[in-house]
C-alpha cells in the first residue's frame, strides 16, 4: 500500500483524487505503522533455512580451497536454477536429480588424482604413531575442512571402518585413505551446508561453525578459511568485535571478488548476455565476443570498487567514473583507452555512470534489432526501485522488431499508438516515459542523437507528474527515489546472503540494516556487515515452526 500511495498507483488517475497534502499525510501515516507497529501485533521470525546444497560456483570454489586443485568440475553439473530472491545460490530451489549424483562420484575421483601429497597427507607417519593412527589423524583434518567443522565421532568411525576395509583388500594406506576421502567428498556433510535443527517451537542463534560457513559462502562462495575455523572453534565468532573484524577481511581478502561477480550479475540480470540476449551482428557489427565480456565485466569491476574504496552504494546510480577496456572505450566514445584488462576511466559527463548507463544493462533491456523503452523502464521499476510492475495482459498485441520509420511512423510514435489502448495503458504510463529517457542509448548501449534519420525524443513525463528528458534527469529522479533504491538493493543483498527469499517478516531487519547503514553514507561495506549482523542471518527456526518471540537486542 505504502508504495502504490508513493507511486501514485492508488487510488487510480480515473478516480476522486486526494489533495497532494492529503496524500502525503496517508503515506506518513501509513509509513508510520510499519516502521513502529505495535509490539503485541509483531511476529519476529528469523525464518528457516532448507538444508542448502552447494551450488555449481560454490562446489568449485570449495573443492579448490579444499584440495588446491584448478579444477572446475560442476561446470559439467546441470544448472544451477533462481529461486526467491532471483539468485542461484536460493536453497529452495537446489535439487540433487539423479544425474548429480553421477557426476559427484566422477568428479571426487578426478578431484583426488589432481590433489597434491601434501593436501590430501600433511600429516606424516612418525615413530611414536601407527599407519592407522597417522591415517585417522589426516581423516580428522580433512574431515574438519571439508564438513566445515569437526566430524562427529560416528562419521569418523564410518569412514575409518572403509580405511580398514579397504587396506584388508591389499591397498597400500595412501589409496586406502583416499577411498575414504572419495566418501567424504560425496558425503552429505560436505556437498550440503547442514544446520542443526533442535526441537524447539521458539528461534535460536546459530552456532559459531554454522556462522563461519554463512560468512564464507557469502562473501566468498566457498568454505571458511583456518582463520575462520580458529575464530569458530573458540567461539569468538559470536562476539561481535571478532565479527566484525572477520568481516572485514573476508570482504577485503581478492577471493571476495567472486561476491562482486555472483550477486552483481544475477541482481542486474547482465549474465543474460552469455546466454540469451544476442544483438543482430549484421545491424550492430562491433558488437563482438570480447565487447560482451567487457560489457559483462564492467559493473562487476564497478561493485568490487566500491568494496575497495569503502564507498557508497549510491555511486551505483550516479557516478564520474567506470571501468573499460580498449574495446569498450570505443563503443563509449573513449578512445584515448588502450588497455585490453578493463582500467578505471573518468566519465566526461553525466550520462554515462552508475548501472542505467552501462551497456550490459541496456544491451540486456533491448531487441536484437532495436532499443525497448518498455523493458528498460520494467528493469528499472522491477531491479532498481523494487516497485514492479504487474504483468501484461494475455493476448497483448507485439510490437515490430526493428524501430524503423513505417507509414510514416517513428517506432516512439507506434509506441505511443500502443499504450493508448486501455489495458495497455496503465502500465506503461509507468514503464515508458523511464525507457524513452535512455532512448539516446542503442540496442547495444553506444550513444546516438538520431534513430533513422530522426532525432532521439528522450522526453517522458513520470506518474507524478515530473518531466524527464535524457539519462542525466532520470538519474535526478531516481536519485530522488534513493530511499526506494537502498532498501531494494539491502533486500537483495539480504536474500543473497541468506540463500532464500525475503518474508514480510524480515522487513524489520531490511529497516534496521538501513538505518545503522545511514550514518555512513550507506557504504556498500557497511550493509554488508550489518547483514551479516541481522537477527535472520544469525538466527533461525525449525521449518515447520513460525511463533512471535520476542527479537532480540542488537548485538545480542
Amino acid at each position: 500500500m505504502v508504495r502504490s500511495v508513493e507511486d501514485r498507483q492508488m487510488p487510480p488517475s480515473h478516480a476522486d483524487l486526494p489533495t497532494e497534502t492529503q496524500r502525503l499525510q496517508l503515506l506518513d501515516a501509513l509509513q508510520t505503522l510499519l516502521d513502529h507497529p505495535d509490539p503485541r501485533f509483531l511476529v519476529t521470525d528469523p525464518g528457516s533455512k532448507s538444508i542448502h546444497r552447494l551450488n555449481r560456483t560454490e562446489y568449485n570454489r570449495t573443492v579448490q580451497d579444499l584440495l588446491g586443485v584448478t579444477l572446475s568440475p560442476a561446470d559439467a553439473f546441470p544448472a544451477d536454477g533462481g529461486g526467491g530472491g532471483g539468485f542461484d545460490n536460493n536453497a529452495d530451489t537446489l535439487y540433487v536429480p539423479p544425474i548429480l549424483m553421477e557426476r559427484y562420484l566422477g568428479a571426487a575421483e578426478d578431484l583426488l588424482a589432481a590433489a597434491t601429497e601434501d593436501r590430501l597427507f600433511p600429516i606424516q607417519p612418525a615413530w611414536h604413531r601407527t599407519e592407522r593412527e597417522t591415517a585417522r589423524r589426516n581423516l580428522l583434518e580433512f574431515t574438519r575442512k571439508a564438513f566445515r567443522r569437526p566430524a562427529k565421532g560416528a562419521d569418523l568411525t564410518r569412514l575409518m571402518g572403509l580405511y580398514d576395509r579397504t587396506r584388508r583388500d591389499g591397498a597400500d594406506p595412501k589409496t586406502a585413505l583416499k577411498a575414504a576421502y572419495k566418501a567424504v567428498l560425496v558425503s552429505p556433510r560436505f556437498l550440503f551446508r547442514i544446520e542443526q535443527e533442535r526441537d524447539q517451537g521458539t528461534p535460536w542463534r546459530i552456532d559459531s561453525y554454522e556462522l563461519a560457513s554463512r560468512l564464507s559462502y557469502f562473501l566468498w562462495s566457498s568454505m571458511p578459511d583456518e582463520a575462520l575455523l580458529e575464530s569458530a572453534r573458540n567461539q569468538s565468532l559470536l562476539g561481535d568485535a571478532e565479527l566484525e573484524r572477520q568481516v572485514r577481511r573476508l570482504r577485503s581478502d581478492p577471493k571476495a571478488r567472486i561476491f562482486a561477480d555472483q550477486f552483481t550479475s544475477q541482481w542486474l540480470g547482465t549474465k543474460t548476455l552469455h546466454t540469451t540476449t544476442h544483438p543482430d551482428r549484421r545491424k550492430f557489427p562491433q558488437f563482438s565476443d570480447a565487447l560482451r565480456d567487457a560489457m559483462v565485466a564492467e559493473p562487476v569491476e564497478f561493485v568490487w570498487s566500491l568494496i575497495q574504496d569503502n564507498a557508497s552504494a549510491l555511486r551505483l546510480l550516479d557516478a564520474d567514473y567506470t571501468f573499460a577496456n580498449a574495446e569498450l572505450g570505443r563503443l563509449y566514445g573513449l578512445t584515448h583507452i588502450t588497455s585490453t584488462e578493463l582500467v578505471r576511466v573518468r566519465l566526461p559527463d553525466r550520462n554515462r555512470g552508475g548501472i542505467t548507463g552501462m551497456a550490459a544493462v541496456l544491451t540486456q533491456t533491448s531487441y536484437p534489432l532495436r532499443t525497448s523503452p518498455v523493458l528498460r523502464g520494467k528493469w528499472i521499476l522491477e531491479e532498481v526501485l523494487g516497485t514492479p510492475p504487474p504483468p501484461p495482459p494475455p493476448l497483448v498485441a507485439t510490437l515490430p522488431p526493428d524501430d524503423t520509420v513505417k507509414e510514416g511512423l517513428t517506432f516512439r510514435q507506434r509506441l505511443e499508438e500502443h499504450r493508448n489502448k486501455p489495458q495497455c495503458a496503465s502500465c506503461h504510463a509507468r514503464l515508458d516515459p523511464i525507457g524513452f529517457a535512455l532512448e539516446n542509448f542503442d540496442a547495444i548501449g553506444a550513444w546516438r542523437e538520431s534513430v533513422d534519420g530522426k532525432p532521439v525524443d528522450a522526453k517522458g513525463v513520470l506518474t507524478n507528474g515530473e518531466s524527464v528528458e535524457g539519462p542525466i534527469q532520470l538519474k535526478n529522479a531516481l536519485m530522488a527515489r534513493r530511499d526506494l533504491f537502498l532498501r531494494h538493493l539491502t533486500e537483495k543483498l539480504m536474500a543473497y546472503a541468506l540463500g532464500r527469499g525475503l518474508e514480510f517478516h524480515d522487513i524489520p531487519s531490511v529497516k534496521e540494516v538501513l538505518r545503522k547503514a545511514a550514518s555512513e553514507d550507506h557504504h556498500l561495506t557497511t550493509l554488508i556487515l550489518e547483514i551479516t549482523r541481522s537477527y535472520p542471518f544469525q538466527w533461525r527456526r525449525r521449518e515447520s515452526a513460525s511463533a512471535p518471540t520476542p527479537m532480540p537486542a542488537s548485538g545480542s
